[in-house]
């Protein structure tokens, strides 16, 4: 039994599920992983199947009935990896631009260091991004400078998709009330976190685009992390935490 679980969230991901698949359970540190499928036409979950013959006791797979949002195929896994008593729970792509070398820096700074979140960090040292334009760089980066200036947290890459949680930090916050489901998800849940008193701690990493595979970047996705900061803001206002 493993005391960390890494969720994989899928939606047409046949290029690269079994790769990044065995990327994670070739790590020293011995990972369990949940895939949760958003009912992908191109047979990612049906490769995740036939993966679970060799991976019995590590490979865990969900499937939704439909495509539904990052943030709410996340709170499914959180909600099974609690139900499950993992101790560590990490966020990661399945296109490989989230380094699975770099699962351990991150659950080390957590199971040894004294975080109790561990964020993936293309911006803490600089800007850590290879492949892409410079105006999705500068639209991240922005994004992330906004939600400082909003927010009040320290976080220098809020949008970040590459996370270690402490099980006590998913706990402590209520899943049923997260509201968002893309790029403010992540703002969201570390906002929370960070309105709780939790030590958030980044980690360097180098953020590679994805190679196979189409990104799931959206205008709207834009648009509720903008507009969604503020209503965090406003709301935290008048909640005690």
């Amino acid at each position: 039994m493993s005391d960390a679980l890494v969720i994989i969230p899928t939606y047409n991901e046949i290029e690269n599920i079994e790769a990044i698949l065995r990327a994670v359970f070739s790590q020293d540190k011995l990972f369990h992983v949940l895939v949760i499928d958003d009912n992908s036409p191109d047979g990612t979950a049906e490769k995740v199947k036939s993966l679970q013959k060799e991976y019995s006791n590590q490979l865990h797979l969900l499937q939704r009935n439909k495509k539904d949002g990052l943030g709410a195929a996340y709170i499914t896994g959180f909600k099974w990896a609690l139900e499950n008593s993992y101790d560590f729970i990490f966020e990661m792509d399945a296109d490989f631009s989230h380094n699975p070398n770099d699962l351990i820096k991150l659950y080390n700074a957590c199971a040894v260091g004294d975080a109790d979140i561990a964020v993936g960090s293309r911006y803490v040292k600089g800007i850590t991004v290879v492949n892409w334009p410079l105006s999705r760089i500068l639209l991240s980066y922005g994004a992330s400078r906004y939600v400082r200036l909003i927010t009040g947290m320290k976080v220098k890459d809020s949008t970040a998709g590459f996370i270690c949680y402490k099980r006590n930090v998913l706990e402590s916050i209520n899943l049923n009330k997260v509201k968002f489901v893309g790029y403010a998800f992540q703002i969201e849940m570390k906002f929370k976190a960070y309105k709780k008193g939790f030590k958030i701690v980044e980690i360097p990493v180098i953020f590679k685009d994805r190679i196979k595979g189409k990104s799931k970047m959206s205008g709207s996705i834009i648009s509720e992390a903008i507009f969604g900061v503020i209503s965090l803001k406003l709301k935290s206002l008048f909640t005690k935490y």
